[in-house]
């Protein structure tokens, strides 16, 4: 499926007033091949820890989006190339991060897309600390579970359902 979030924004205007399509604030950056995703959101609630994240995406993706919350730390990554292979495998449309990636060469490699605000190339510890299907805070939006995200270029979406 190919869009642009401009033209999203145009079209549903009317959504945008009423805040059942919101903006997340412009710091998150792609680092996917894929250009543009889209899917129902799954969310993470972490904090410099990805045992979470790796779990969630072991289960089958569903062309759904998984976004984390991960208290836009910038001092570990939450996503790297092993776990984007893992994502496009089970079928996931992409990953939004409110936190670092690394190996962006490797991200770049896999057919999944991935937003986050930053690189950093030190994995995190594995705890198994955080919740799953929680509303989560991300710069600009709350993200609830089964909304609808879309990613380009120039930004990301959240809707509460689908946009056609």
């Amino acid at each position: 499926m190919s869009f642009a979030t401009a033209d999203l924004c145009d079209a549903h205007e009317d959504q945008l007033a009423l805040g059942t399509l919101r903006v997340l604030e412009p710091v998150f950056h792609l680092f996917s091949r894929p250009e543009c995703f889209s899917g129902a959101a799954v969310t993470l609630k972490v904090f410099e820890d990805n045992a979470l994240v790796r779990a969630t995406l072991e289960e089958q993706g569903e062309n759904r989006v998984l976004v984390i919350d991960g208290g836009g730390s910038l001092r570990c990554a939450l996503l790297g190339g092993n776990l984007a292979q893992i994502a496009e495998q089970n079928g996931w449309a992409g990953v939004v991060i409110n936190g670092c990636v690394r190996d962006t060469l490797e991200l770049n490699d896999a057919n999944v897309g991935v937003a986050a605000l930053a690189t950093c190339p030190r994995r995190s510890p594995k705890l198994g600390a955080g919740e799953r299907d929680v509303p989560v805070q991300l710069p600009g939006a709350l993200v609830r579970p089964g909304d609808w995200i879309y990613a380009d270029l120039d930004g990301v979406l959240v809707a509460n359902t689908a946009l056609t």
